[in-house]
């Protein structure tokens, strides 16, 4: 099950990520998916139900998302990512195993007050199909505003981006 190997510390990830690219590495091995591609373009809601930021309130959005350059603060490295997203691809059982085919995503995105290192906010979103992680970008960036210039709370954005980015805008009247 996916949840495990995310919640294990980074240094255990790690080696339990190892030890799972060589087994899927291995000829005659195949690697039963943990998570399910039938929700796609969502991430599987078991596996990435989406976690908030506890410092990011409608009380401190004035000093946290509204600020220009604040998600570059708390933004985790590629160090960090990379190997989550590697067994995300694993887990999700995708075919193209290429990792720049994928973005190591935030469900509820930092510009919203998404969790920046959970791992349950976090997964492997595809760079391909119809709506993409370039699509899901625009529709975070016109959330933020809206939660910024007072026309949505913070609340409702991020209900709106958890359940189902790709109606967010219509379901908060954004778009």
């Amino acid at each position: 099950m996916r949840a495990l190997p995310r919640t294990l510390t980074a240094a255990a990830g790690v080696l339990a990520l190892t030890a799972a690219a060589v087994v899927v590495g291995t000829a005659d091995t195949a690697q039963a998916a943990t998570c399910s591609q039938s929700y796609l373009p969502l991430p599987d809601p078991t596996c990435t139900p989406g976690t908030y930021n506890p410092d990011v309130t409608q009380s401190t959005i004035g000093s946290t998302i509204c600020v220009s350059g604040w998600t570059t603060t708390v933004r985790p490295p590629t160090s960090y990512t990379n190997p989550l997203k590697a067994q995300g691809i694993i887990d999700y059982g995708y075919a193209d195993t290429n990792m720049a085919d994928y973005e190591e995503d935030h469900l509820v995105p930092l510009e919203l007050g998404g969790a920046p290192r959970d791992p349950g906010n976090l997964w492997p979103e595809p760079h391909y199909g119809t709506k993409t992680a370039y699509t899901k970008d625009g529709v975070e960036t016109k959330l933020k505003n809206a939660v910024c210039a007072g026309t949505i709370t913070l609340s409702a954005a991020r209900n709106a981006i958890r359940t189902n980015w790709t109606t967010a805008l219509q379901v908060t009247g954004i778009g």
